[in-house]
């Protein structure tokens, strides 16, 4: 994990909100569908299946650490996780709220409209997710 990379692409989505034991967390700057990313720190892969089986396990408690925060907060109808990676292949795992008002529903929202938080809005989102991802590890 020392000499992880981050794909710019990535990079460029959102800011990191914090490190967990595994992955990189960061906040996708798209106000109208909430939107988390985890990577895993770890260079040169592209599935699930290439990490070893204590790493998936941990990616799995991840997941599920964010989607309780994503819960909390956002209050979703429907909580969206995928590993996709057919543009950037680098492994992450996207954890979308989903809510049926939502300009996309039910479709997926890959591809669809951005709008970027406002800069204050943004800072107080990561703040307290990054509160409600603390308190569950």
């Amino acid at each position: 994990m020392q000499n992880f990379q981050l794909d710019p692409r990535l990079e460029n989505e959102g800011d990191k909100i914090l490190d967990l034991k595994l992955s990189r967390v960061l906040l996708v700057d798209n106000a109208l569908f909430p939107w988390i990313i985890l990577v895993p720190r770890i260079d040169n892969i592209k599935e699930i299946i290439d990490l070893d089986k204590h790493n998936r396990s941990i990616l799995m408690e991840e997941i599920g650490v964010i989607s309780e925060a994503m819960i909390e907060v956002f209050s979703p109808y429907k909580l969206n996780v995928a590993s996709l990676g057919n543009i950037v292949p680098q492994l992450h795992v996207h954890v979308v709220a989903r809510y049926i008002e939502d300009s996309a529903w039910p479709a997926p929202v890959f591809g669809k409209d951005k709008e970027a938080y406002a800069k204050e809005k943004y800072i107080a989102i990561k703040e307290r997710l990054k509160k409600e991802i603390m308190s569950r590890i």
